[in-house]
């Protein structure tokens, strides 16, 4: 996932590039059956710049802190941007409270997370629910496969956003690979705090637009699409980075919204 934001003008689709960054959106994937990730939040900020999220609870959204979501709102229920307003099942949520990490980092990508709180509850049913947050702060081993989803860049060279939701699997690369000389070289330095994945031979990531949404390793969200290298969305040497859910980020999250 790439820490840069994608939007949309009257006239075309523009990538707008966040603290020197870049977003994501999903490399190598497939349209889900609509409705079929009923916990995706499409977060739409300035501009229409472009994110997503996690619903944790009816009134909180778990997101990435360098996504731009001022005076934005939240969409829930949503499957087709083309379509998004005349989907029933949608709900349009405005943002009351955004809670970025406090020692959220831009330089070095660290404690890239963030919570949003709803100006009221999501009404849930089947195209709106939960995703439980992880018990446990495993770390998922290498080699795991995992899911990540959202409406991001489906290539490097389009400028547009993907019309449905999509999804794409992705394989743990082991941090030391990842910060090794063909991969991001310590440029930044890939922690504790974060999970790399991707494909061996590339192909297979997330992209611009894609931030913000849920990490899934065995059907348990683990991560927050975080970042990648700039313009190589899929790309074998750049894999896409993710926020992994700590015990130290898992109790701040039911600190901040009082449980969930």
């Amino acid at each position: 996932m790439r820490a840069f934001f994608t939007f949309f003008t009257s006239a075309a689709v523009i990538l707008l590039i966040i603290h020197g960054g870049s977003c994501v959106d999903i490399i190598g994937g497939s349209e889900v059956v609509p409705h079929s990730r009923p916990f995706m939040a499409l977060i739409k900020g300035p501009n229409e710049s472009v994110c997503g999220g996690a619903l944790i609870k009816e009134d909180w959204v778990l997101t990435a802190a360098h996504c731009n979501v001022k005076g934005g709102r939240v969409i829930l229920g949503a499957h087709s941007l083309k379509a998004i307003a005349k989907e029933k099942q949608r709900q349009v949520f405005k943002i009351v409270k955004e809670i970025p990490h406090t020692s959220y980092c831009s330089c070095s990508k660290e404690n890239d997370i963030m919570l949003l709180q709803l100006h009221k509850r999501a009404i849930l049913g089947k195209a709106v629910q939960l995703i439980p947050l992880p018990t446990s702060d495993d770390d998922p081993k290498t080699g795991t496969t995992c899911t990540v989803a959202g409406w991001g860049k489906t290539d490097n060279n389009g400028r547009k956003l993907s019309d449905a939701l999509r999804e794409v699997n992705v394989t743990v690369i082991s941090r030391e690979i990842c910060n090794n000389k063909h991969h991001y070289k310590n440029d930044p330095v890939i922690t504790s705090n974060m999970i790399c994945a991707g494909s061996r031979n590339g192909g297979k990531d997330s992209c611009n637009g894609d931030s913000g949404g849920p990490l899934r390793c065995n059907n348990v969200m683990k991560g927050i699409t975080s970042f990648g290298k700039p313009n190589k969305c899929g790309a074998a040497d750049g894999p896409g980075v993710y926020t992994r859910l700590t015990m130290q980020y898992l109790q701040w999250i039911r600190k901040t919204i009082g449980g969930a």
